[in-house]
């Protein structure tokens, strides 16, 4: 087992005894789990790198930069992140339950300043949509994500026997999440409001909830996204040209999905090899962000699109193992709503570069350009090895877990 020492401070006012046998400190001990998770995040990570310079060179000479700009603009968010992680691994994860609320309240205005019409120069719109703030530095979409997942693991384990009833557990959490989904609306993004529903519903169904209560959101809420997509032009268009890829009338909205199936088609099953896509030249846009799977498609085949597909399962069941063995409900929830937010992103994007599922926007972890969602995504992973390994003290020789009663002398 992988693990860390750290001088003890001793259990006394005054620190250890004299007569102490033997100096008491404490270290992590990471499983097996966690490490697995570390490795298969640091495969998906090089690849990811490797993969978006060969996508984004033809994209960064043609804007005037270097073939590697987006590469180094890339690696300054690994920077980032690499800090993030370590400190998300360290810091014990019950904290995050403290801070549940403040988590929540910094993504609601995160989001806010992302639709109120006094902030546009922080918060332009890009692509016809205001997702981004200080021109695309920051997306507060994506960390609204990891609020959702620990507000939502800390109410319902507050909550406890009052989830039973539906105004009392599940109507007070939709309404919180709704606000939030009703910023994402008003961006407009409506997959992100699907996505926190998503991940509102997987936790307090894994915590319990009653189906019922499920069925009872369903039918007050879906009317009303229902309603709000028919108002999205953007939405409608592409749920169409979905339902009808061949027709000529739908051409212009299913541009990037045709590009995107070229790419696919023409990696067979091995791929052209590594740099030498041609879709990626200009004609699949984004074919390094909301994209970048058809570039693994065209440039390592069926081969490479399986590979990644069983990476990020395995990144998955080992996020569900750790879940299982989490040591209280709160750790346990949060892995959990970490594990399917990742799983659901990745397979999501994976779905839609390959023709299964319409245009969503979503990006690739680990792998798509983009420095919100790389952090948010090395935050994740370094959230889940804290939840993964054990805080033990050690007196003398032994090791006890501080959870548990201690049955050694000082």
């Amino acid at each position: 087992m992988t693990s860390i020492a750290v001088p003890g401070a001793g259990f006394g006012p005054a620190g250890p005894s004299a007569h102490a046998p033997s100096q008491a400190r404490t270290r992590w001990r990471i499983d097996v789990e966690a490490r697995a998770l570390m490795l298969v995040s640091a495969v998906l990570l090089a690849f990811g790198l490797a993969t978006l310079y060969s996508a984004s060179a033809f994209k960064s000479v043609e804007i005037g930069k270097s073939s590697a700009y987006f590469l180094v603009k890339q690696l300054s968010g690994v920077g980032i992140g690499t800090i993030i992680f370590a400190v998300a691994a360290k810091v014990d994860a019950e904290l995050w339950r403290k801070y549940a609320w403040h988590l929540m309240v910094c993504a609601m205005i995160g989001m806010l300043l992302t639709v109120l019409p006094f902030t546009r120069a922080i918060a332009p719109p890009i692509l016809g949509a205001r997702r981004f703030l200080f021109g695309g530095s920051v997306q507060p979409s994506e960390f609204a994500k990891l609020a959702v997942v620990i507000w939502t693991s800390m109410l319902v384990v507050k909550k406890g026997e009052q989830m039973r009833r539906f105004s009392k557990g599940m109507l007070p959490i939709a309404l919180v999440i709704g606000a939030l989904g009703v910023m994402a609306a008003l961006e407009p993004d409506l997959s992100v409001v699907i996505f926190f529903g998503l991940q509102m519903g997987i936790i307090v169904f894994a915590a319990g909830g009653r189906i019922g209560h499920f069925v009872l959101l369903a039918f007050l809420g879906v009317p009303i996204v229902w309603e709000k997509a028919q108002r999205l032009q953007y939405v409608m268009e592409r749920l169409l040209g979905f339902a009808d890829a061949a027709s000529a009338a739908h051409e212009t909205v299913n541009y990037q999905l045709k590009q995107s199936l070229i790419a696919v088609g023409s990696g067979g099953f091995f791929g052209v090899g590594f740099g030498e896509g041609r879709q990626q030249n200009g004609y699949l846009p984004l074919s390094y962000d909301d994209f970048i799977g058809a570039t693994i498609g065209e440039e390592w085949g069926f081969v490479g699109i399986a590979g990644v597909t069983i990476l990020y399962a395995t990144w998955g069941w080992l996020g569900f193992r750790i879940a299982k063995k989490a040591e209280t409900q709160f750790r346990q929830l949060v892995a959990i709503g970490l594990t399917v937010t990742m799983l659901v992103t990745a397979y999501l994007h994976l779905g839609v570069v390959t023709g299964l599922l319409p245009t969503t926007g979503l990006t690739l972890p680990f792998i798509s350009y983009g420095r919100s969602n790389l952090i948010l995504s090395m935050l994740i992973t370094g959230i889940l090895v804290n939840i993964g390994s054990v805080r033990e003290r050690l007196i003398g020789d032994s090791a006890t877990n501080p959870l548990e009663p201690s049955t050694g002398r000082l």
